[in-house]
């Protein structure tokens, strides 16, 4: 499944730049991920826990930047993971985009997903991409937090939004959340 999704952050394309390529950093901001430790070339070693109703997964998996040309401001991140009770796993590859805009900074990802096991036979037409919507929307408001934290001058951290943690996502709350989406999307609300 190939999802195209993009969002805005109101900072620097350098400070978004530097953020999206820290995974330590931008972990957190995706609800039920967390790094646990780093190999000496640069990959990641992770959780990730989602229920989306019925059906619960909790991951273990590694992600690496595979590739990241900073003039281009284009990034590549491979992503693969197992399910804990070896019920299925999952495979990305994400390219991330920069774009300089008037308000800050463009994020375009591209993702190539491979879902097999329980999450994928839940996976009505549409669903995964709803919920990878407001994933993303989530992920999009904690990195512009971060991106806020990251410009305060040095000795004003106290005049700094508080910094992001990582949240267990929450299968009703995401469910609901999906099917809203999807019920102002078929009356033209968008």
């Amino acid at each position: 499944m190939k999802l195209e999704q993009s969002f805005d952050v109101p900072a620097p394309v350098e400070t978004v730049w530097e953020l999206l390529n820290d995974l330590e950093r931008v972990a957190p901001c995706l609800p039920g991920a967390a790094i646990t430790e780093r190999d000496e070339d640069g990959a990641y070693h992770g959780t990730f826990d989602v229920k989306l109703g019925p059906t619960s997964a909790s991951y273990r998996g590694v992600i690496a930047i595979k590739e990241a040309d900073v003039s281009a401001r284009t990034s590549t991140l491979t992503a693969r993971g197992q399910d804990k009770r070896g019920q299925g796993g999952a495979n990305a590859t994400i390219v991330n985009r920069l774009v300089e805009t008037p308000e800050g900074t463009r994020v375009q990802a591209t993702t190539d997903l491979t879902i097999t096991g329980q999450l994928a036979r839940f996976g009505r037409p549409g669903m995964i991409e709803g919920v990878a919507d407001r994933l993303l929307r989530e992920f999009a408001t904690c990195l512009a937090t971060q991106a806020q934290r990251a410009q305060v001058p040095e000795g004003a951290e106290a005049q700094a939004p508080p910094a992001p943690q990582a949240r267990p996502i929450s299968g009703i709350r995401l469910m609901l959340g999906v099917l809203w989406d999807r019920i102002r999307r078929l009356f033209g609300r968008e």
